[in-house]
């Protein structure tokens, strides 16, 4: 299983720790305010809002709070300037991390990234210190269940799919960014529903760490999504499932 792969089935697994309401619901709601400001408020034409929309409904976030972020983004309500930045840094053992994060406060959200490096054996660096070891890819995620997997493959692969991946209950599908827009469409035509649709970092070669790293390395990921200005959370970490901490 590869680097990308094993954290994205843990995260899901995982995911509780996101699955506090109000967190998620203020991660939803300014990703469906960027999304709207980015492509236009109609989610038939602008595929990030329509991601994000499908995203906070599965989460039952209210109509009227996805209402709300919508026109805020498209300039209809007035509110908060936000906007995205990524930081660049090290993890334990030097394991390279790439945080995604939307803010109306850049200085605030530089200071809690900063602290959660350094509280976990970690340092932030420059921009550019650690973006060269991944690849900035389309990443989708299915549920195994009920799919043939001769039929997916077609629709994937004739839509631009680079890699097609079954991991334990779930299928995992790669693409480049410019193929993302187009495989998305094909997926939803051809009737199949994706747990997970993004541009994701994928890392292009993996380090290993084990025994205590393997947890300060998962506290320090923790650490950065659990806050609110954070959106996504990228690494090039590897480690046996053995050496995760149990609960």
């Amino acid at each position: 299983m590869s680097g990308h792969s094993k954290w994205s089935t843990i995260k899901r697994k995982k995911g509780a720790a996101d699955a506090k309401r109000g967190r998620l619901f203020s991660k939803l709601n300014k990703e469906i305010m960027l999304a709207a400001r980015a492509g236009g408020g109609d989610p038939e034409t602008n595929i990030r809002l329509r991601n994000a929309i499908a995203t906070a409904r599965a989460a039952n976030m209210p109509k009227e709070n996805v209402s709300r972020a919508l026109k805020k983004g498209t300039g209809e309500l007035g509110g908060e300037q936000i906007n995205e930045y990524a930081y660049e840094g090290y993890g334990p053992g030097g394991v390279a991390i790439i945080v995604e994060a939307v803010t109306d406060n850049k200085n605030r959200t530089t200071a809690e990234v900063r602290h959660a490096f350094a509280k976990y054996n970690g340092n932030l660096g420059e921009s550019g210190c650690v973006g060269w070891m991944f690849d900035r890819k389309g990443h989708f995620v299915f549920p195994r269940e009920g799919i043939e997997m001769a039929k997916f493959e077609e629709v994937a692969i004739e839509n631009g799919a680079e890699d097609i991946k079954e991991e334990d209950d779930t299928i995992e599908v790669t693409c480049a960014v410019s193929d993302f827009n187009t495989l998305q469409e094909a997926f939803i035509k051809a009737g199949y529903q994706s747990e997970t649709a993004e541009l994701a970092q994928i890392p292009q070669t993996l380090l290993k760490l084990e025994g205590k790293q393997v947890e300060t390395m998962l506290k320090l990921i923790d650490a950065l999504e659990e806050q609110d200005d954070v959106n996504n959370v990228w690494s090039n970490f590897d480690f046996d499932e053995a050496d995760m901490p149990q609960d």
